[in-house]
């Protein structure tokens, strides 16, 4: 799933092309790209048509149109391969199309949810307090949210009884810092990935929150990360990060550091990539 700096360079771009635009129609070409919209596909696009879109919202990973004349919203789930695209109306269909948006206004663009593998999807959904769908109503503010509390953060860190690097992707205490983040951030504040939260000082959470919103920040001004064709902004351009990264796809590449090659070990179905040398692992 695309992390932060890749949703929010998506979100940008649909500020840019589809905020204030009024839906004429909506074309489900595959249902399971609407399944989290229990009433099917037939009254997503019902329900959506004749609407105006507001600006887009993010919270961590997650995307969403709000409509700016209910108190509801689209939620995007771009899941592994999900692509929300800006296209000219005359522009071939891309082999996974699997949603069309068509706008009520003269300008010749649609929106279009392209998905290969159909682990995303949109849905609409009816809005929580503070304007967010109620269903991800619970995830936590990201770093980059001015209003993120790092005083809050500290003391849940503390009191959360795991591990670092779990704490990272745990989205009810941070959002938008998924597995390649997480390394990158753990790389830089020197952590190993297993160390418990609960020996954090105030300090140590400092310098590492200072790393997670560095790596973000550098990033998202880059268009975040891209290994393959899946991820993509709404012009169908791909993020540069990748060039940058020091830790997460480098095994056995020397650590910029110390020289000491980046290991790679499975993690949560995932994998953690660290430094030996520079992120020892704790005691047991």
């Amino acid at each position: 799933m695309p992390e932060l700096p890749e949703v929010e360079v998506v979100r940008r771009g649909l500020a840019k092309w589809v905020a204030g635009r009024t839906v004429a129609s909506v074309e489900v070409r595959h249902p399971r790209s609407v399944r989290r919209h229990p009433a099917g596909a037939a009254d997503f696009a019902a329900r959506l048509t004749g609407h105006p879109l507001g600006e887009p919202r993010r919270r961590g990973k997650y995307l969403w149109l709000p409509l700016a004349d209910a108190p509801e919203s689209v939620l995007a789930h771009l899941g592994m391969s999900g692509q929300l695209l800006v296209q000219p109306e005359a522009a071939p269909d891309e082999k996974h199309l699997r949603i069309r948006i068509r706008f009520a206004d003269e300008t010749d663009t649609e929106l279009r949810f392209v998905d290969q593998r159909t682990f995303g999807g949109l849905s609409l959904h009816p809005d929580a307090a503070g304007g967010l769908p109620d269903v991800i109503a619970h995830i936590a503010r990201d770093p980059l949210d001015p209003a993120f509390d790092d005083a809050a953060f500290h003391a849940a860190l503390r009191g959360s009884r795991t591990t670092i690097k779990r704490a990272l992707l745990n989205q009810s205490l941070i959002s938008g810092v998924g597995n390649i983040y997480a390394d990158e951030a753990l790389w830089r504040s020197r952590i190993h990935y297993e160390r418990p939260t609960a020996g954090f000082t105030r300090p140590r959470t400092a310098e590492l929150l200072g790393h997670v919103r560095a790596v973000l920040s550098a990033a998202l001004d880059v268009g975040g990360t891209s290994f393959d064709s899946l991820y993509v902004n709404v012009n169908g351009e791909s993020g540069y990060f990748s060039r940058s990264l020091d830790a997460y796809g480098r095994e056995e590449e020397p650590c910029r550091r110390c020289g000491t090659p980046i290991r790679r070990r499975p993690w949560m179905n995932r994998s953690s990539y660290f430094c030996p040398r520079c992120q020892r692992p704790p005691r047991p």
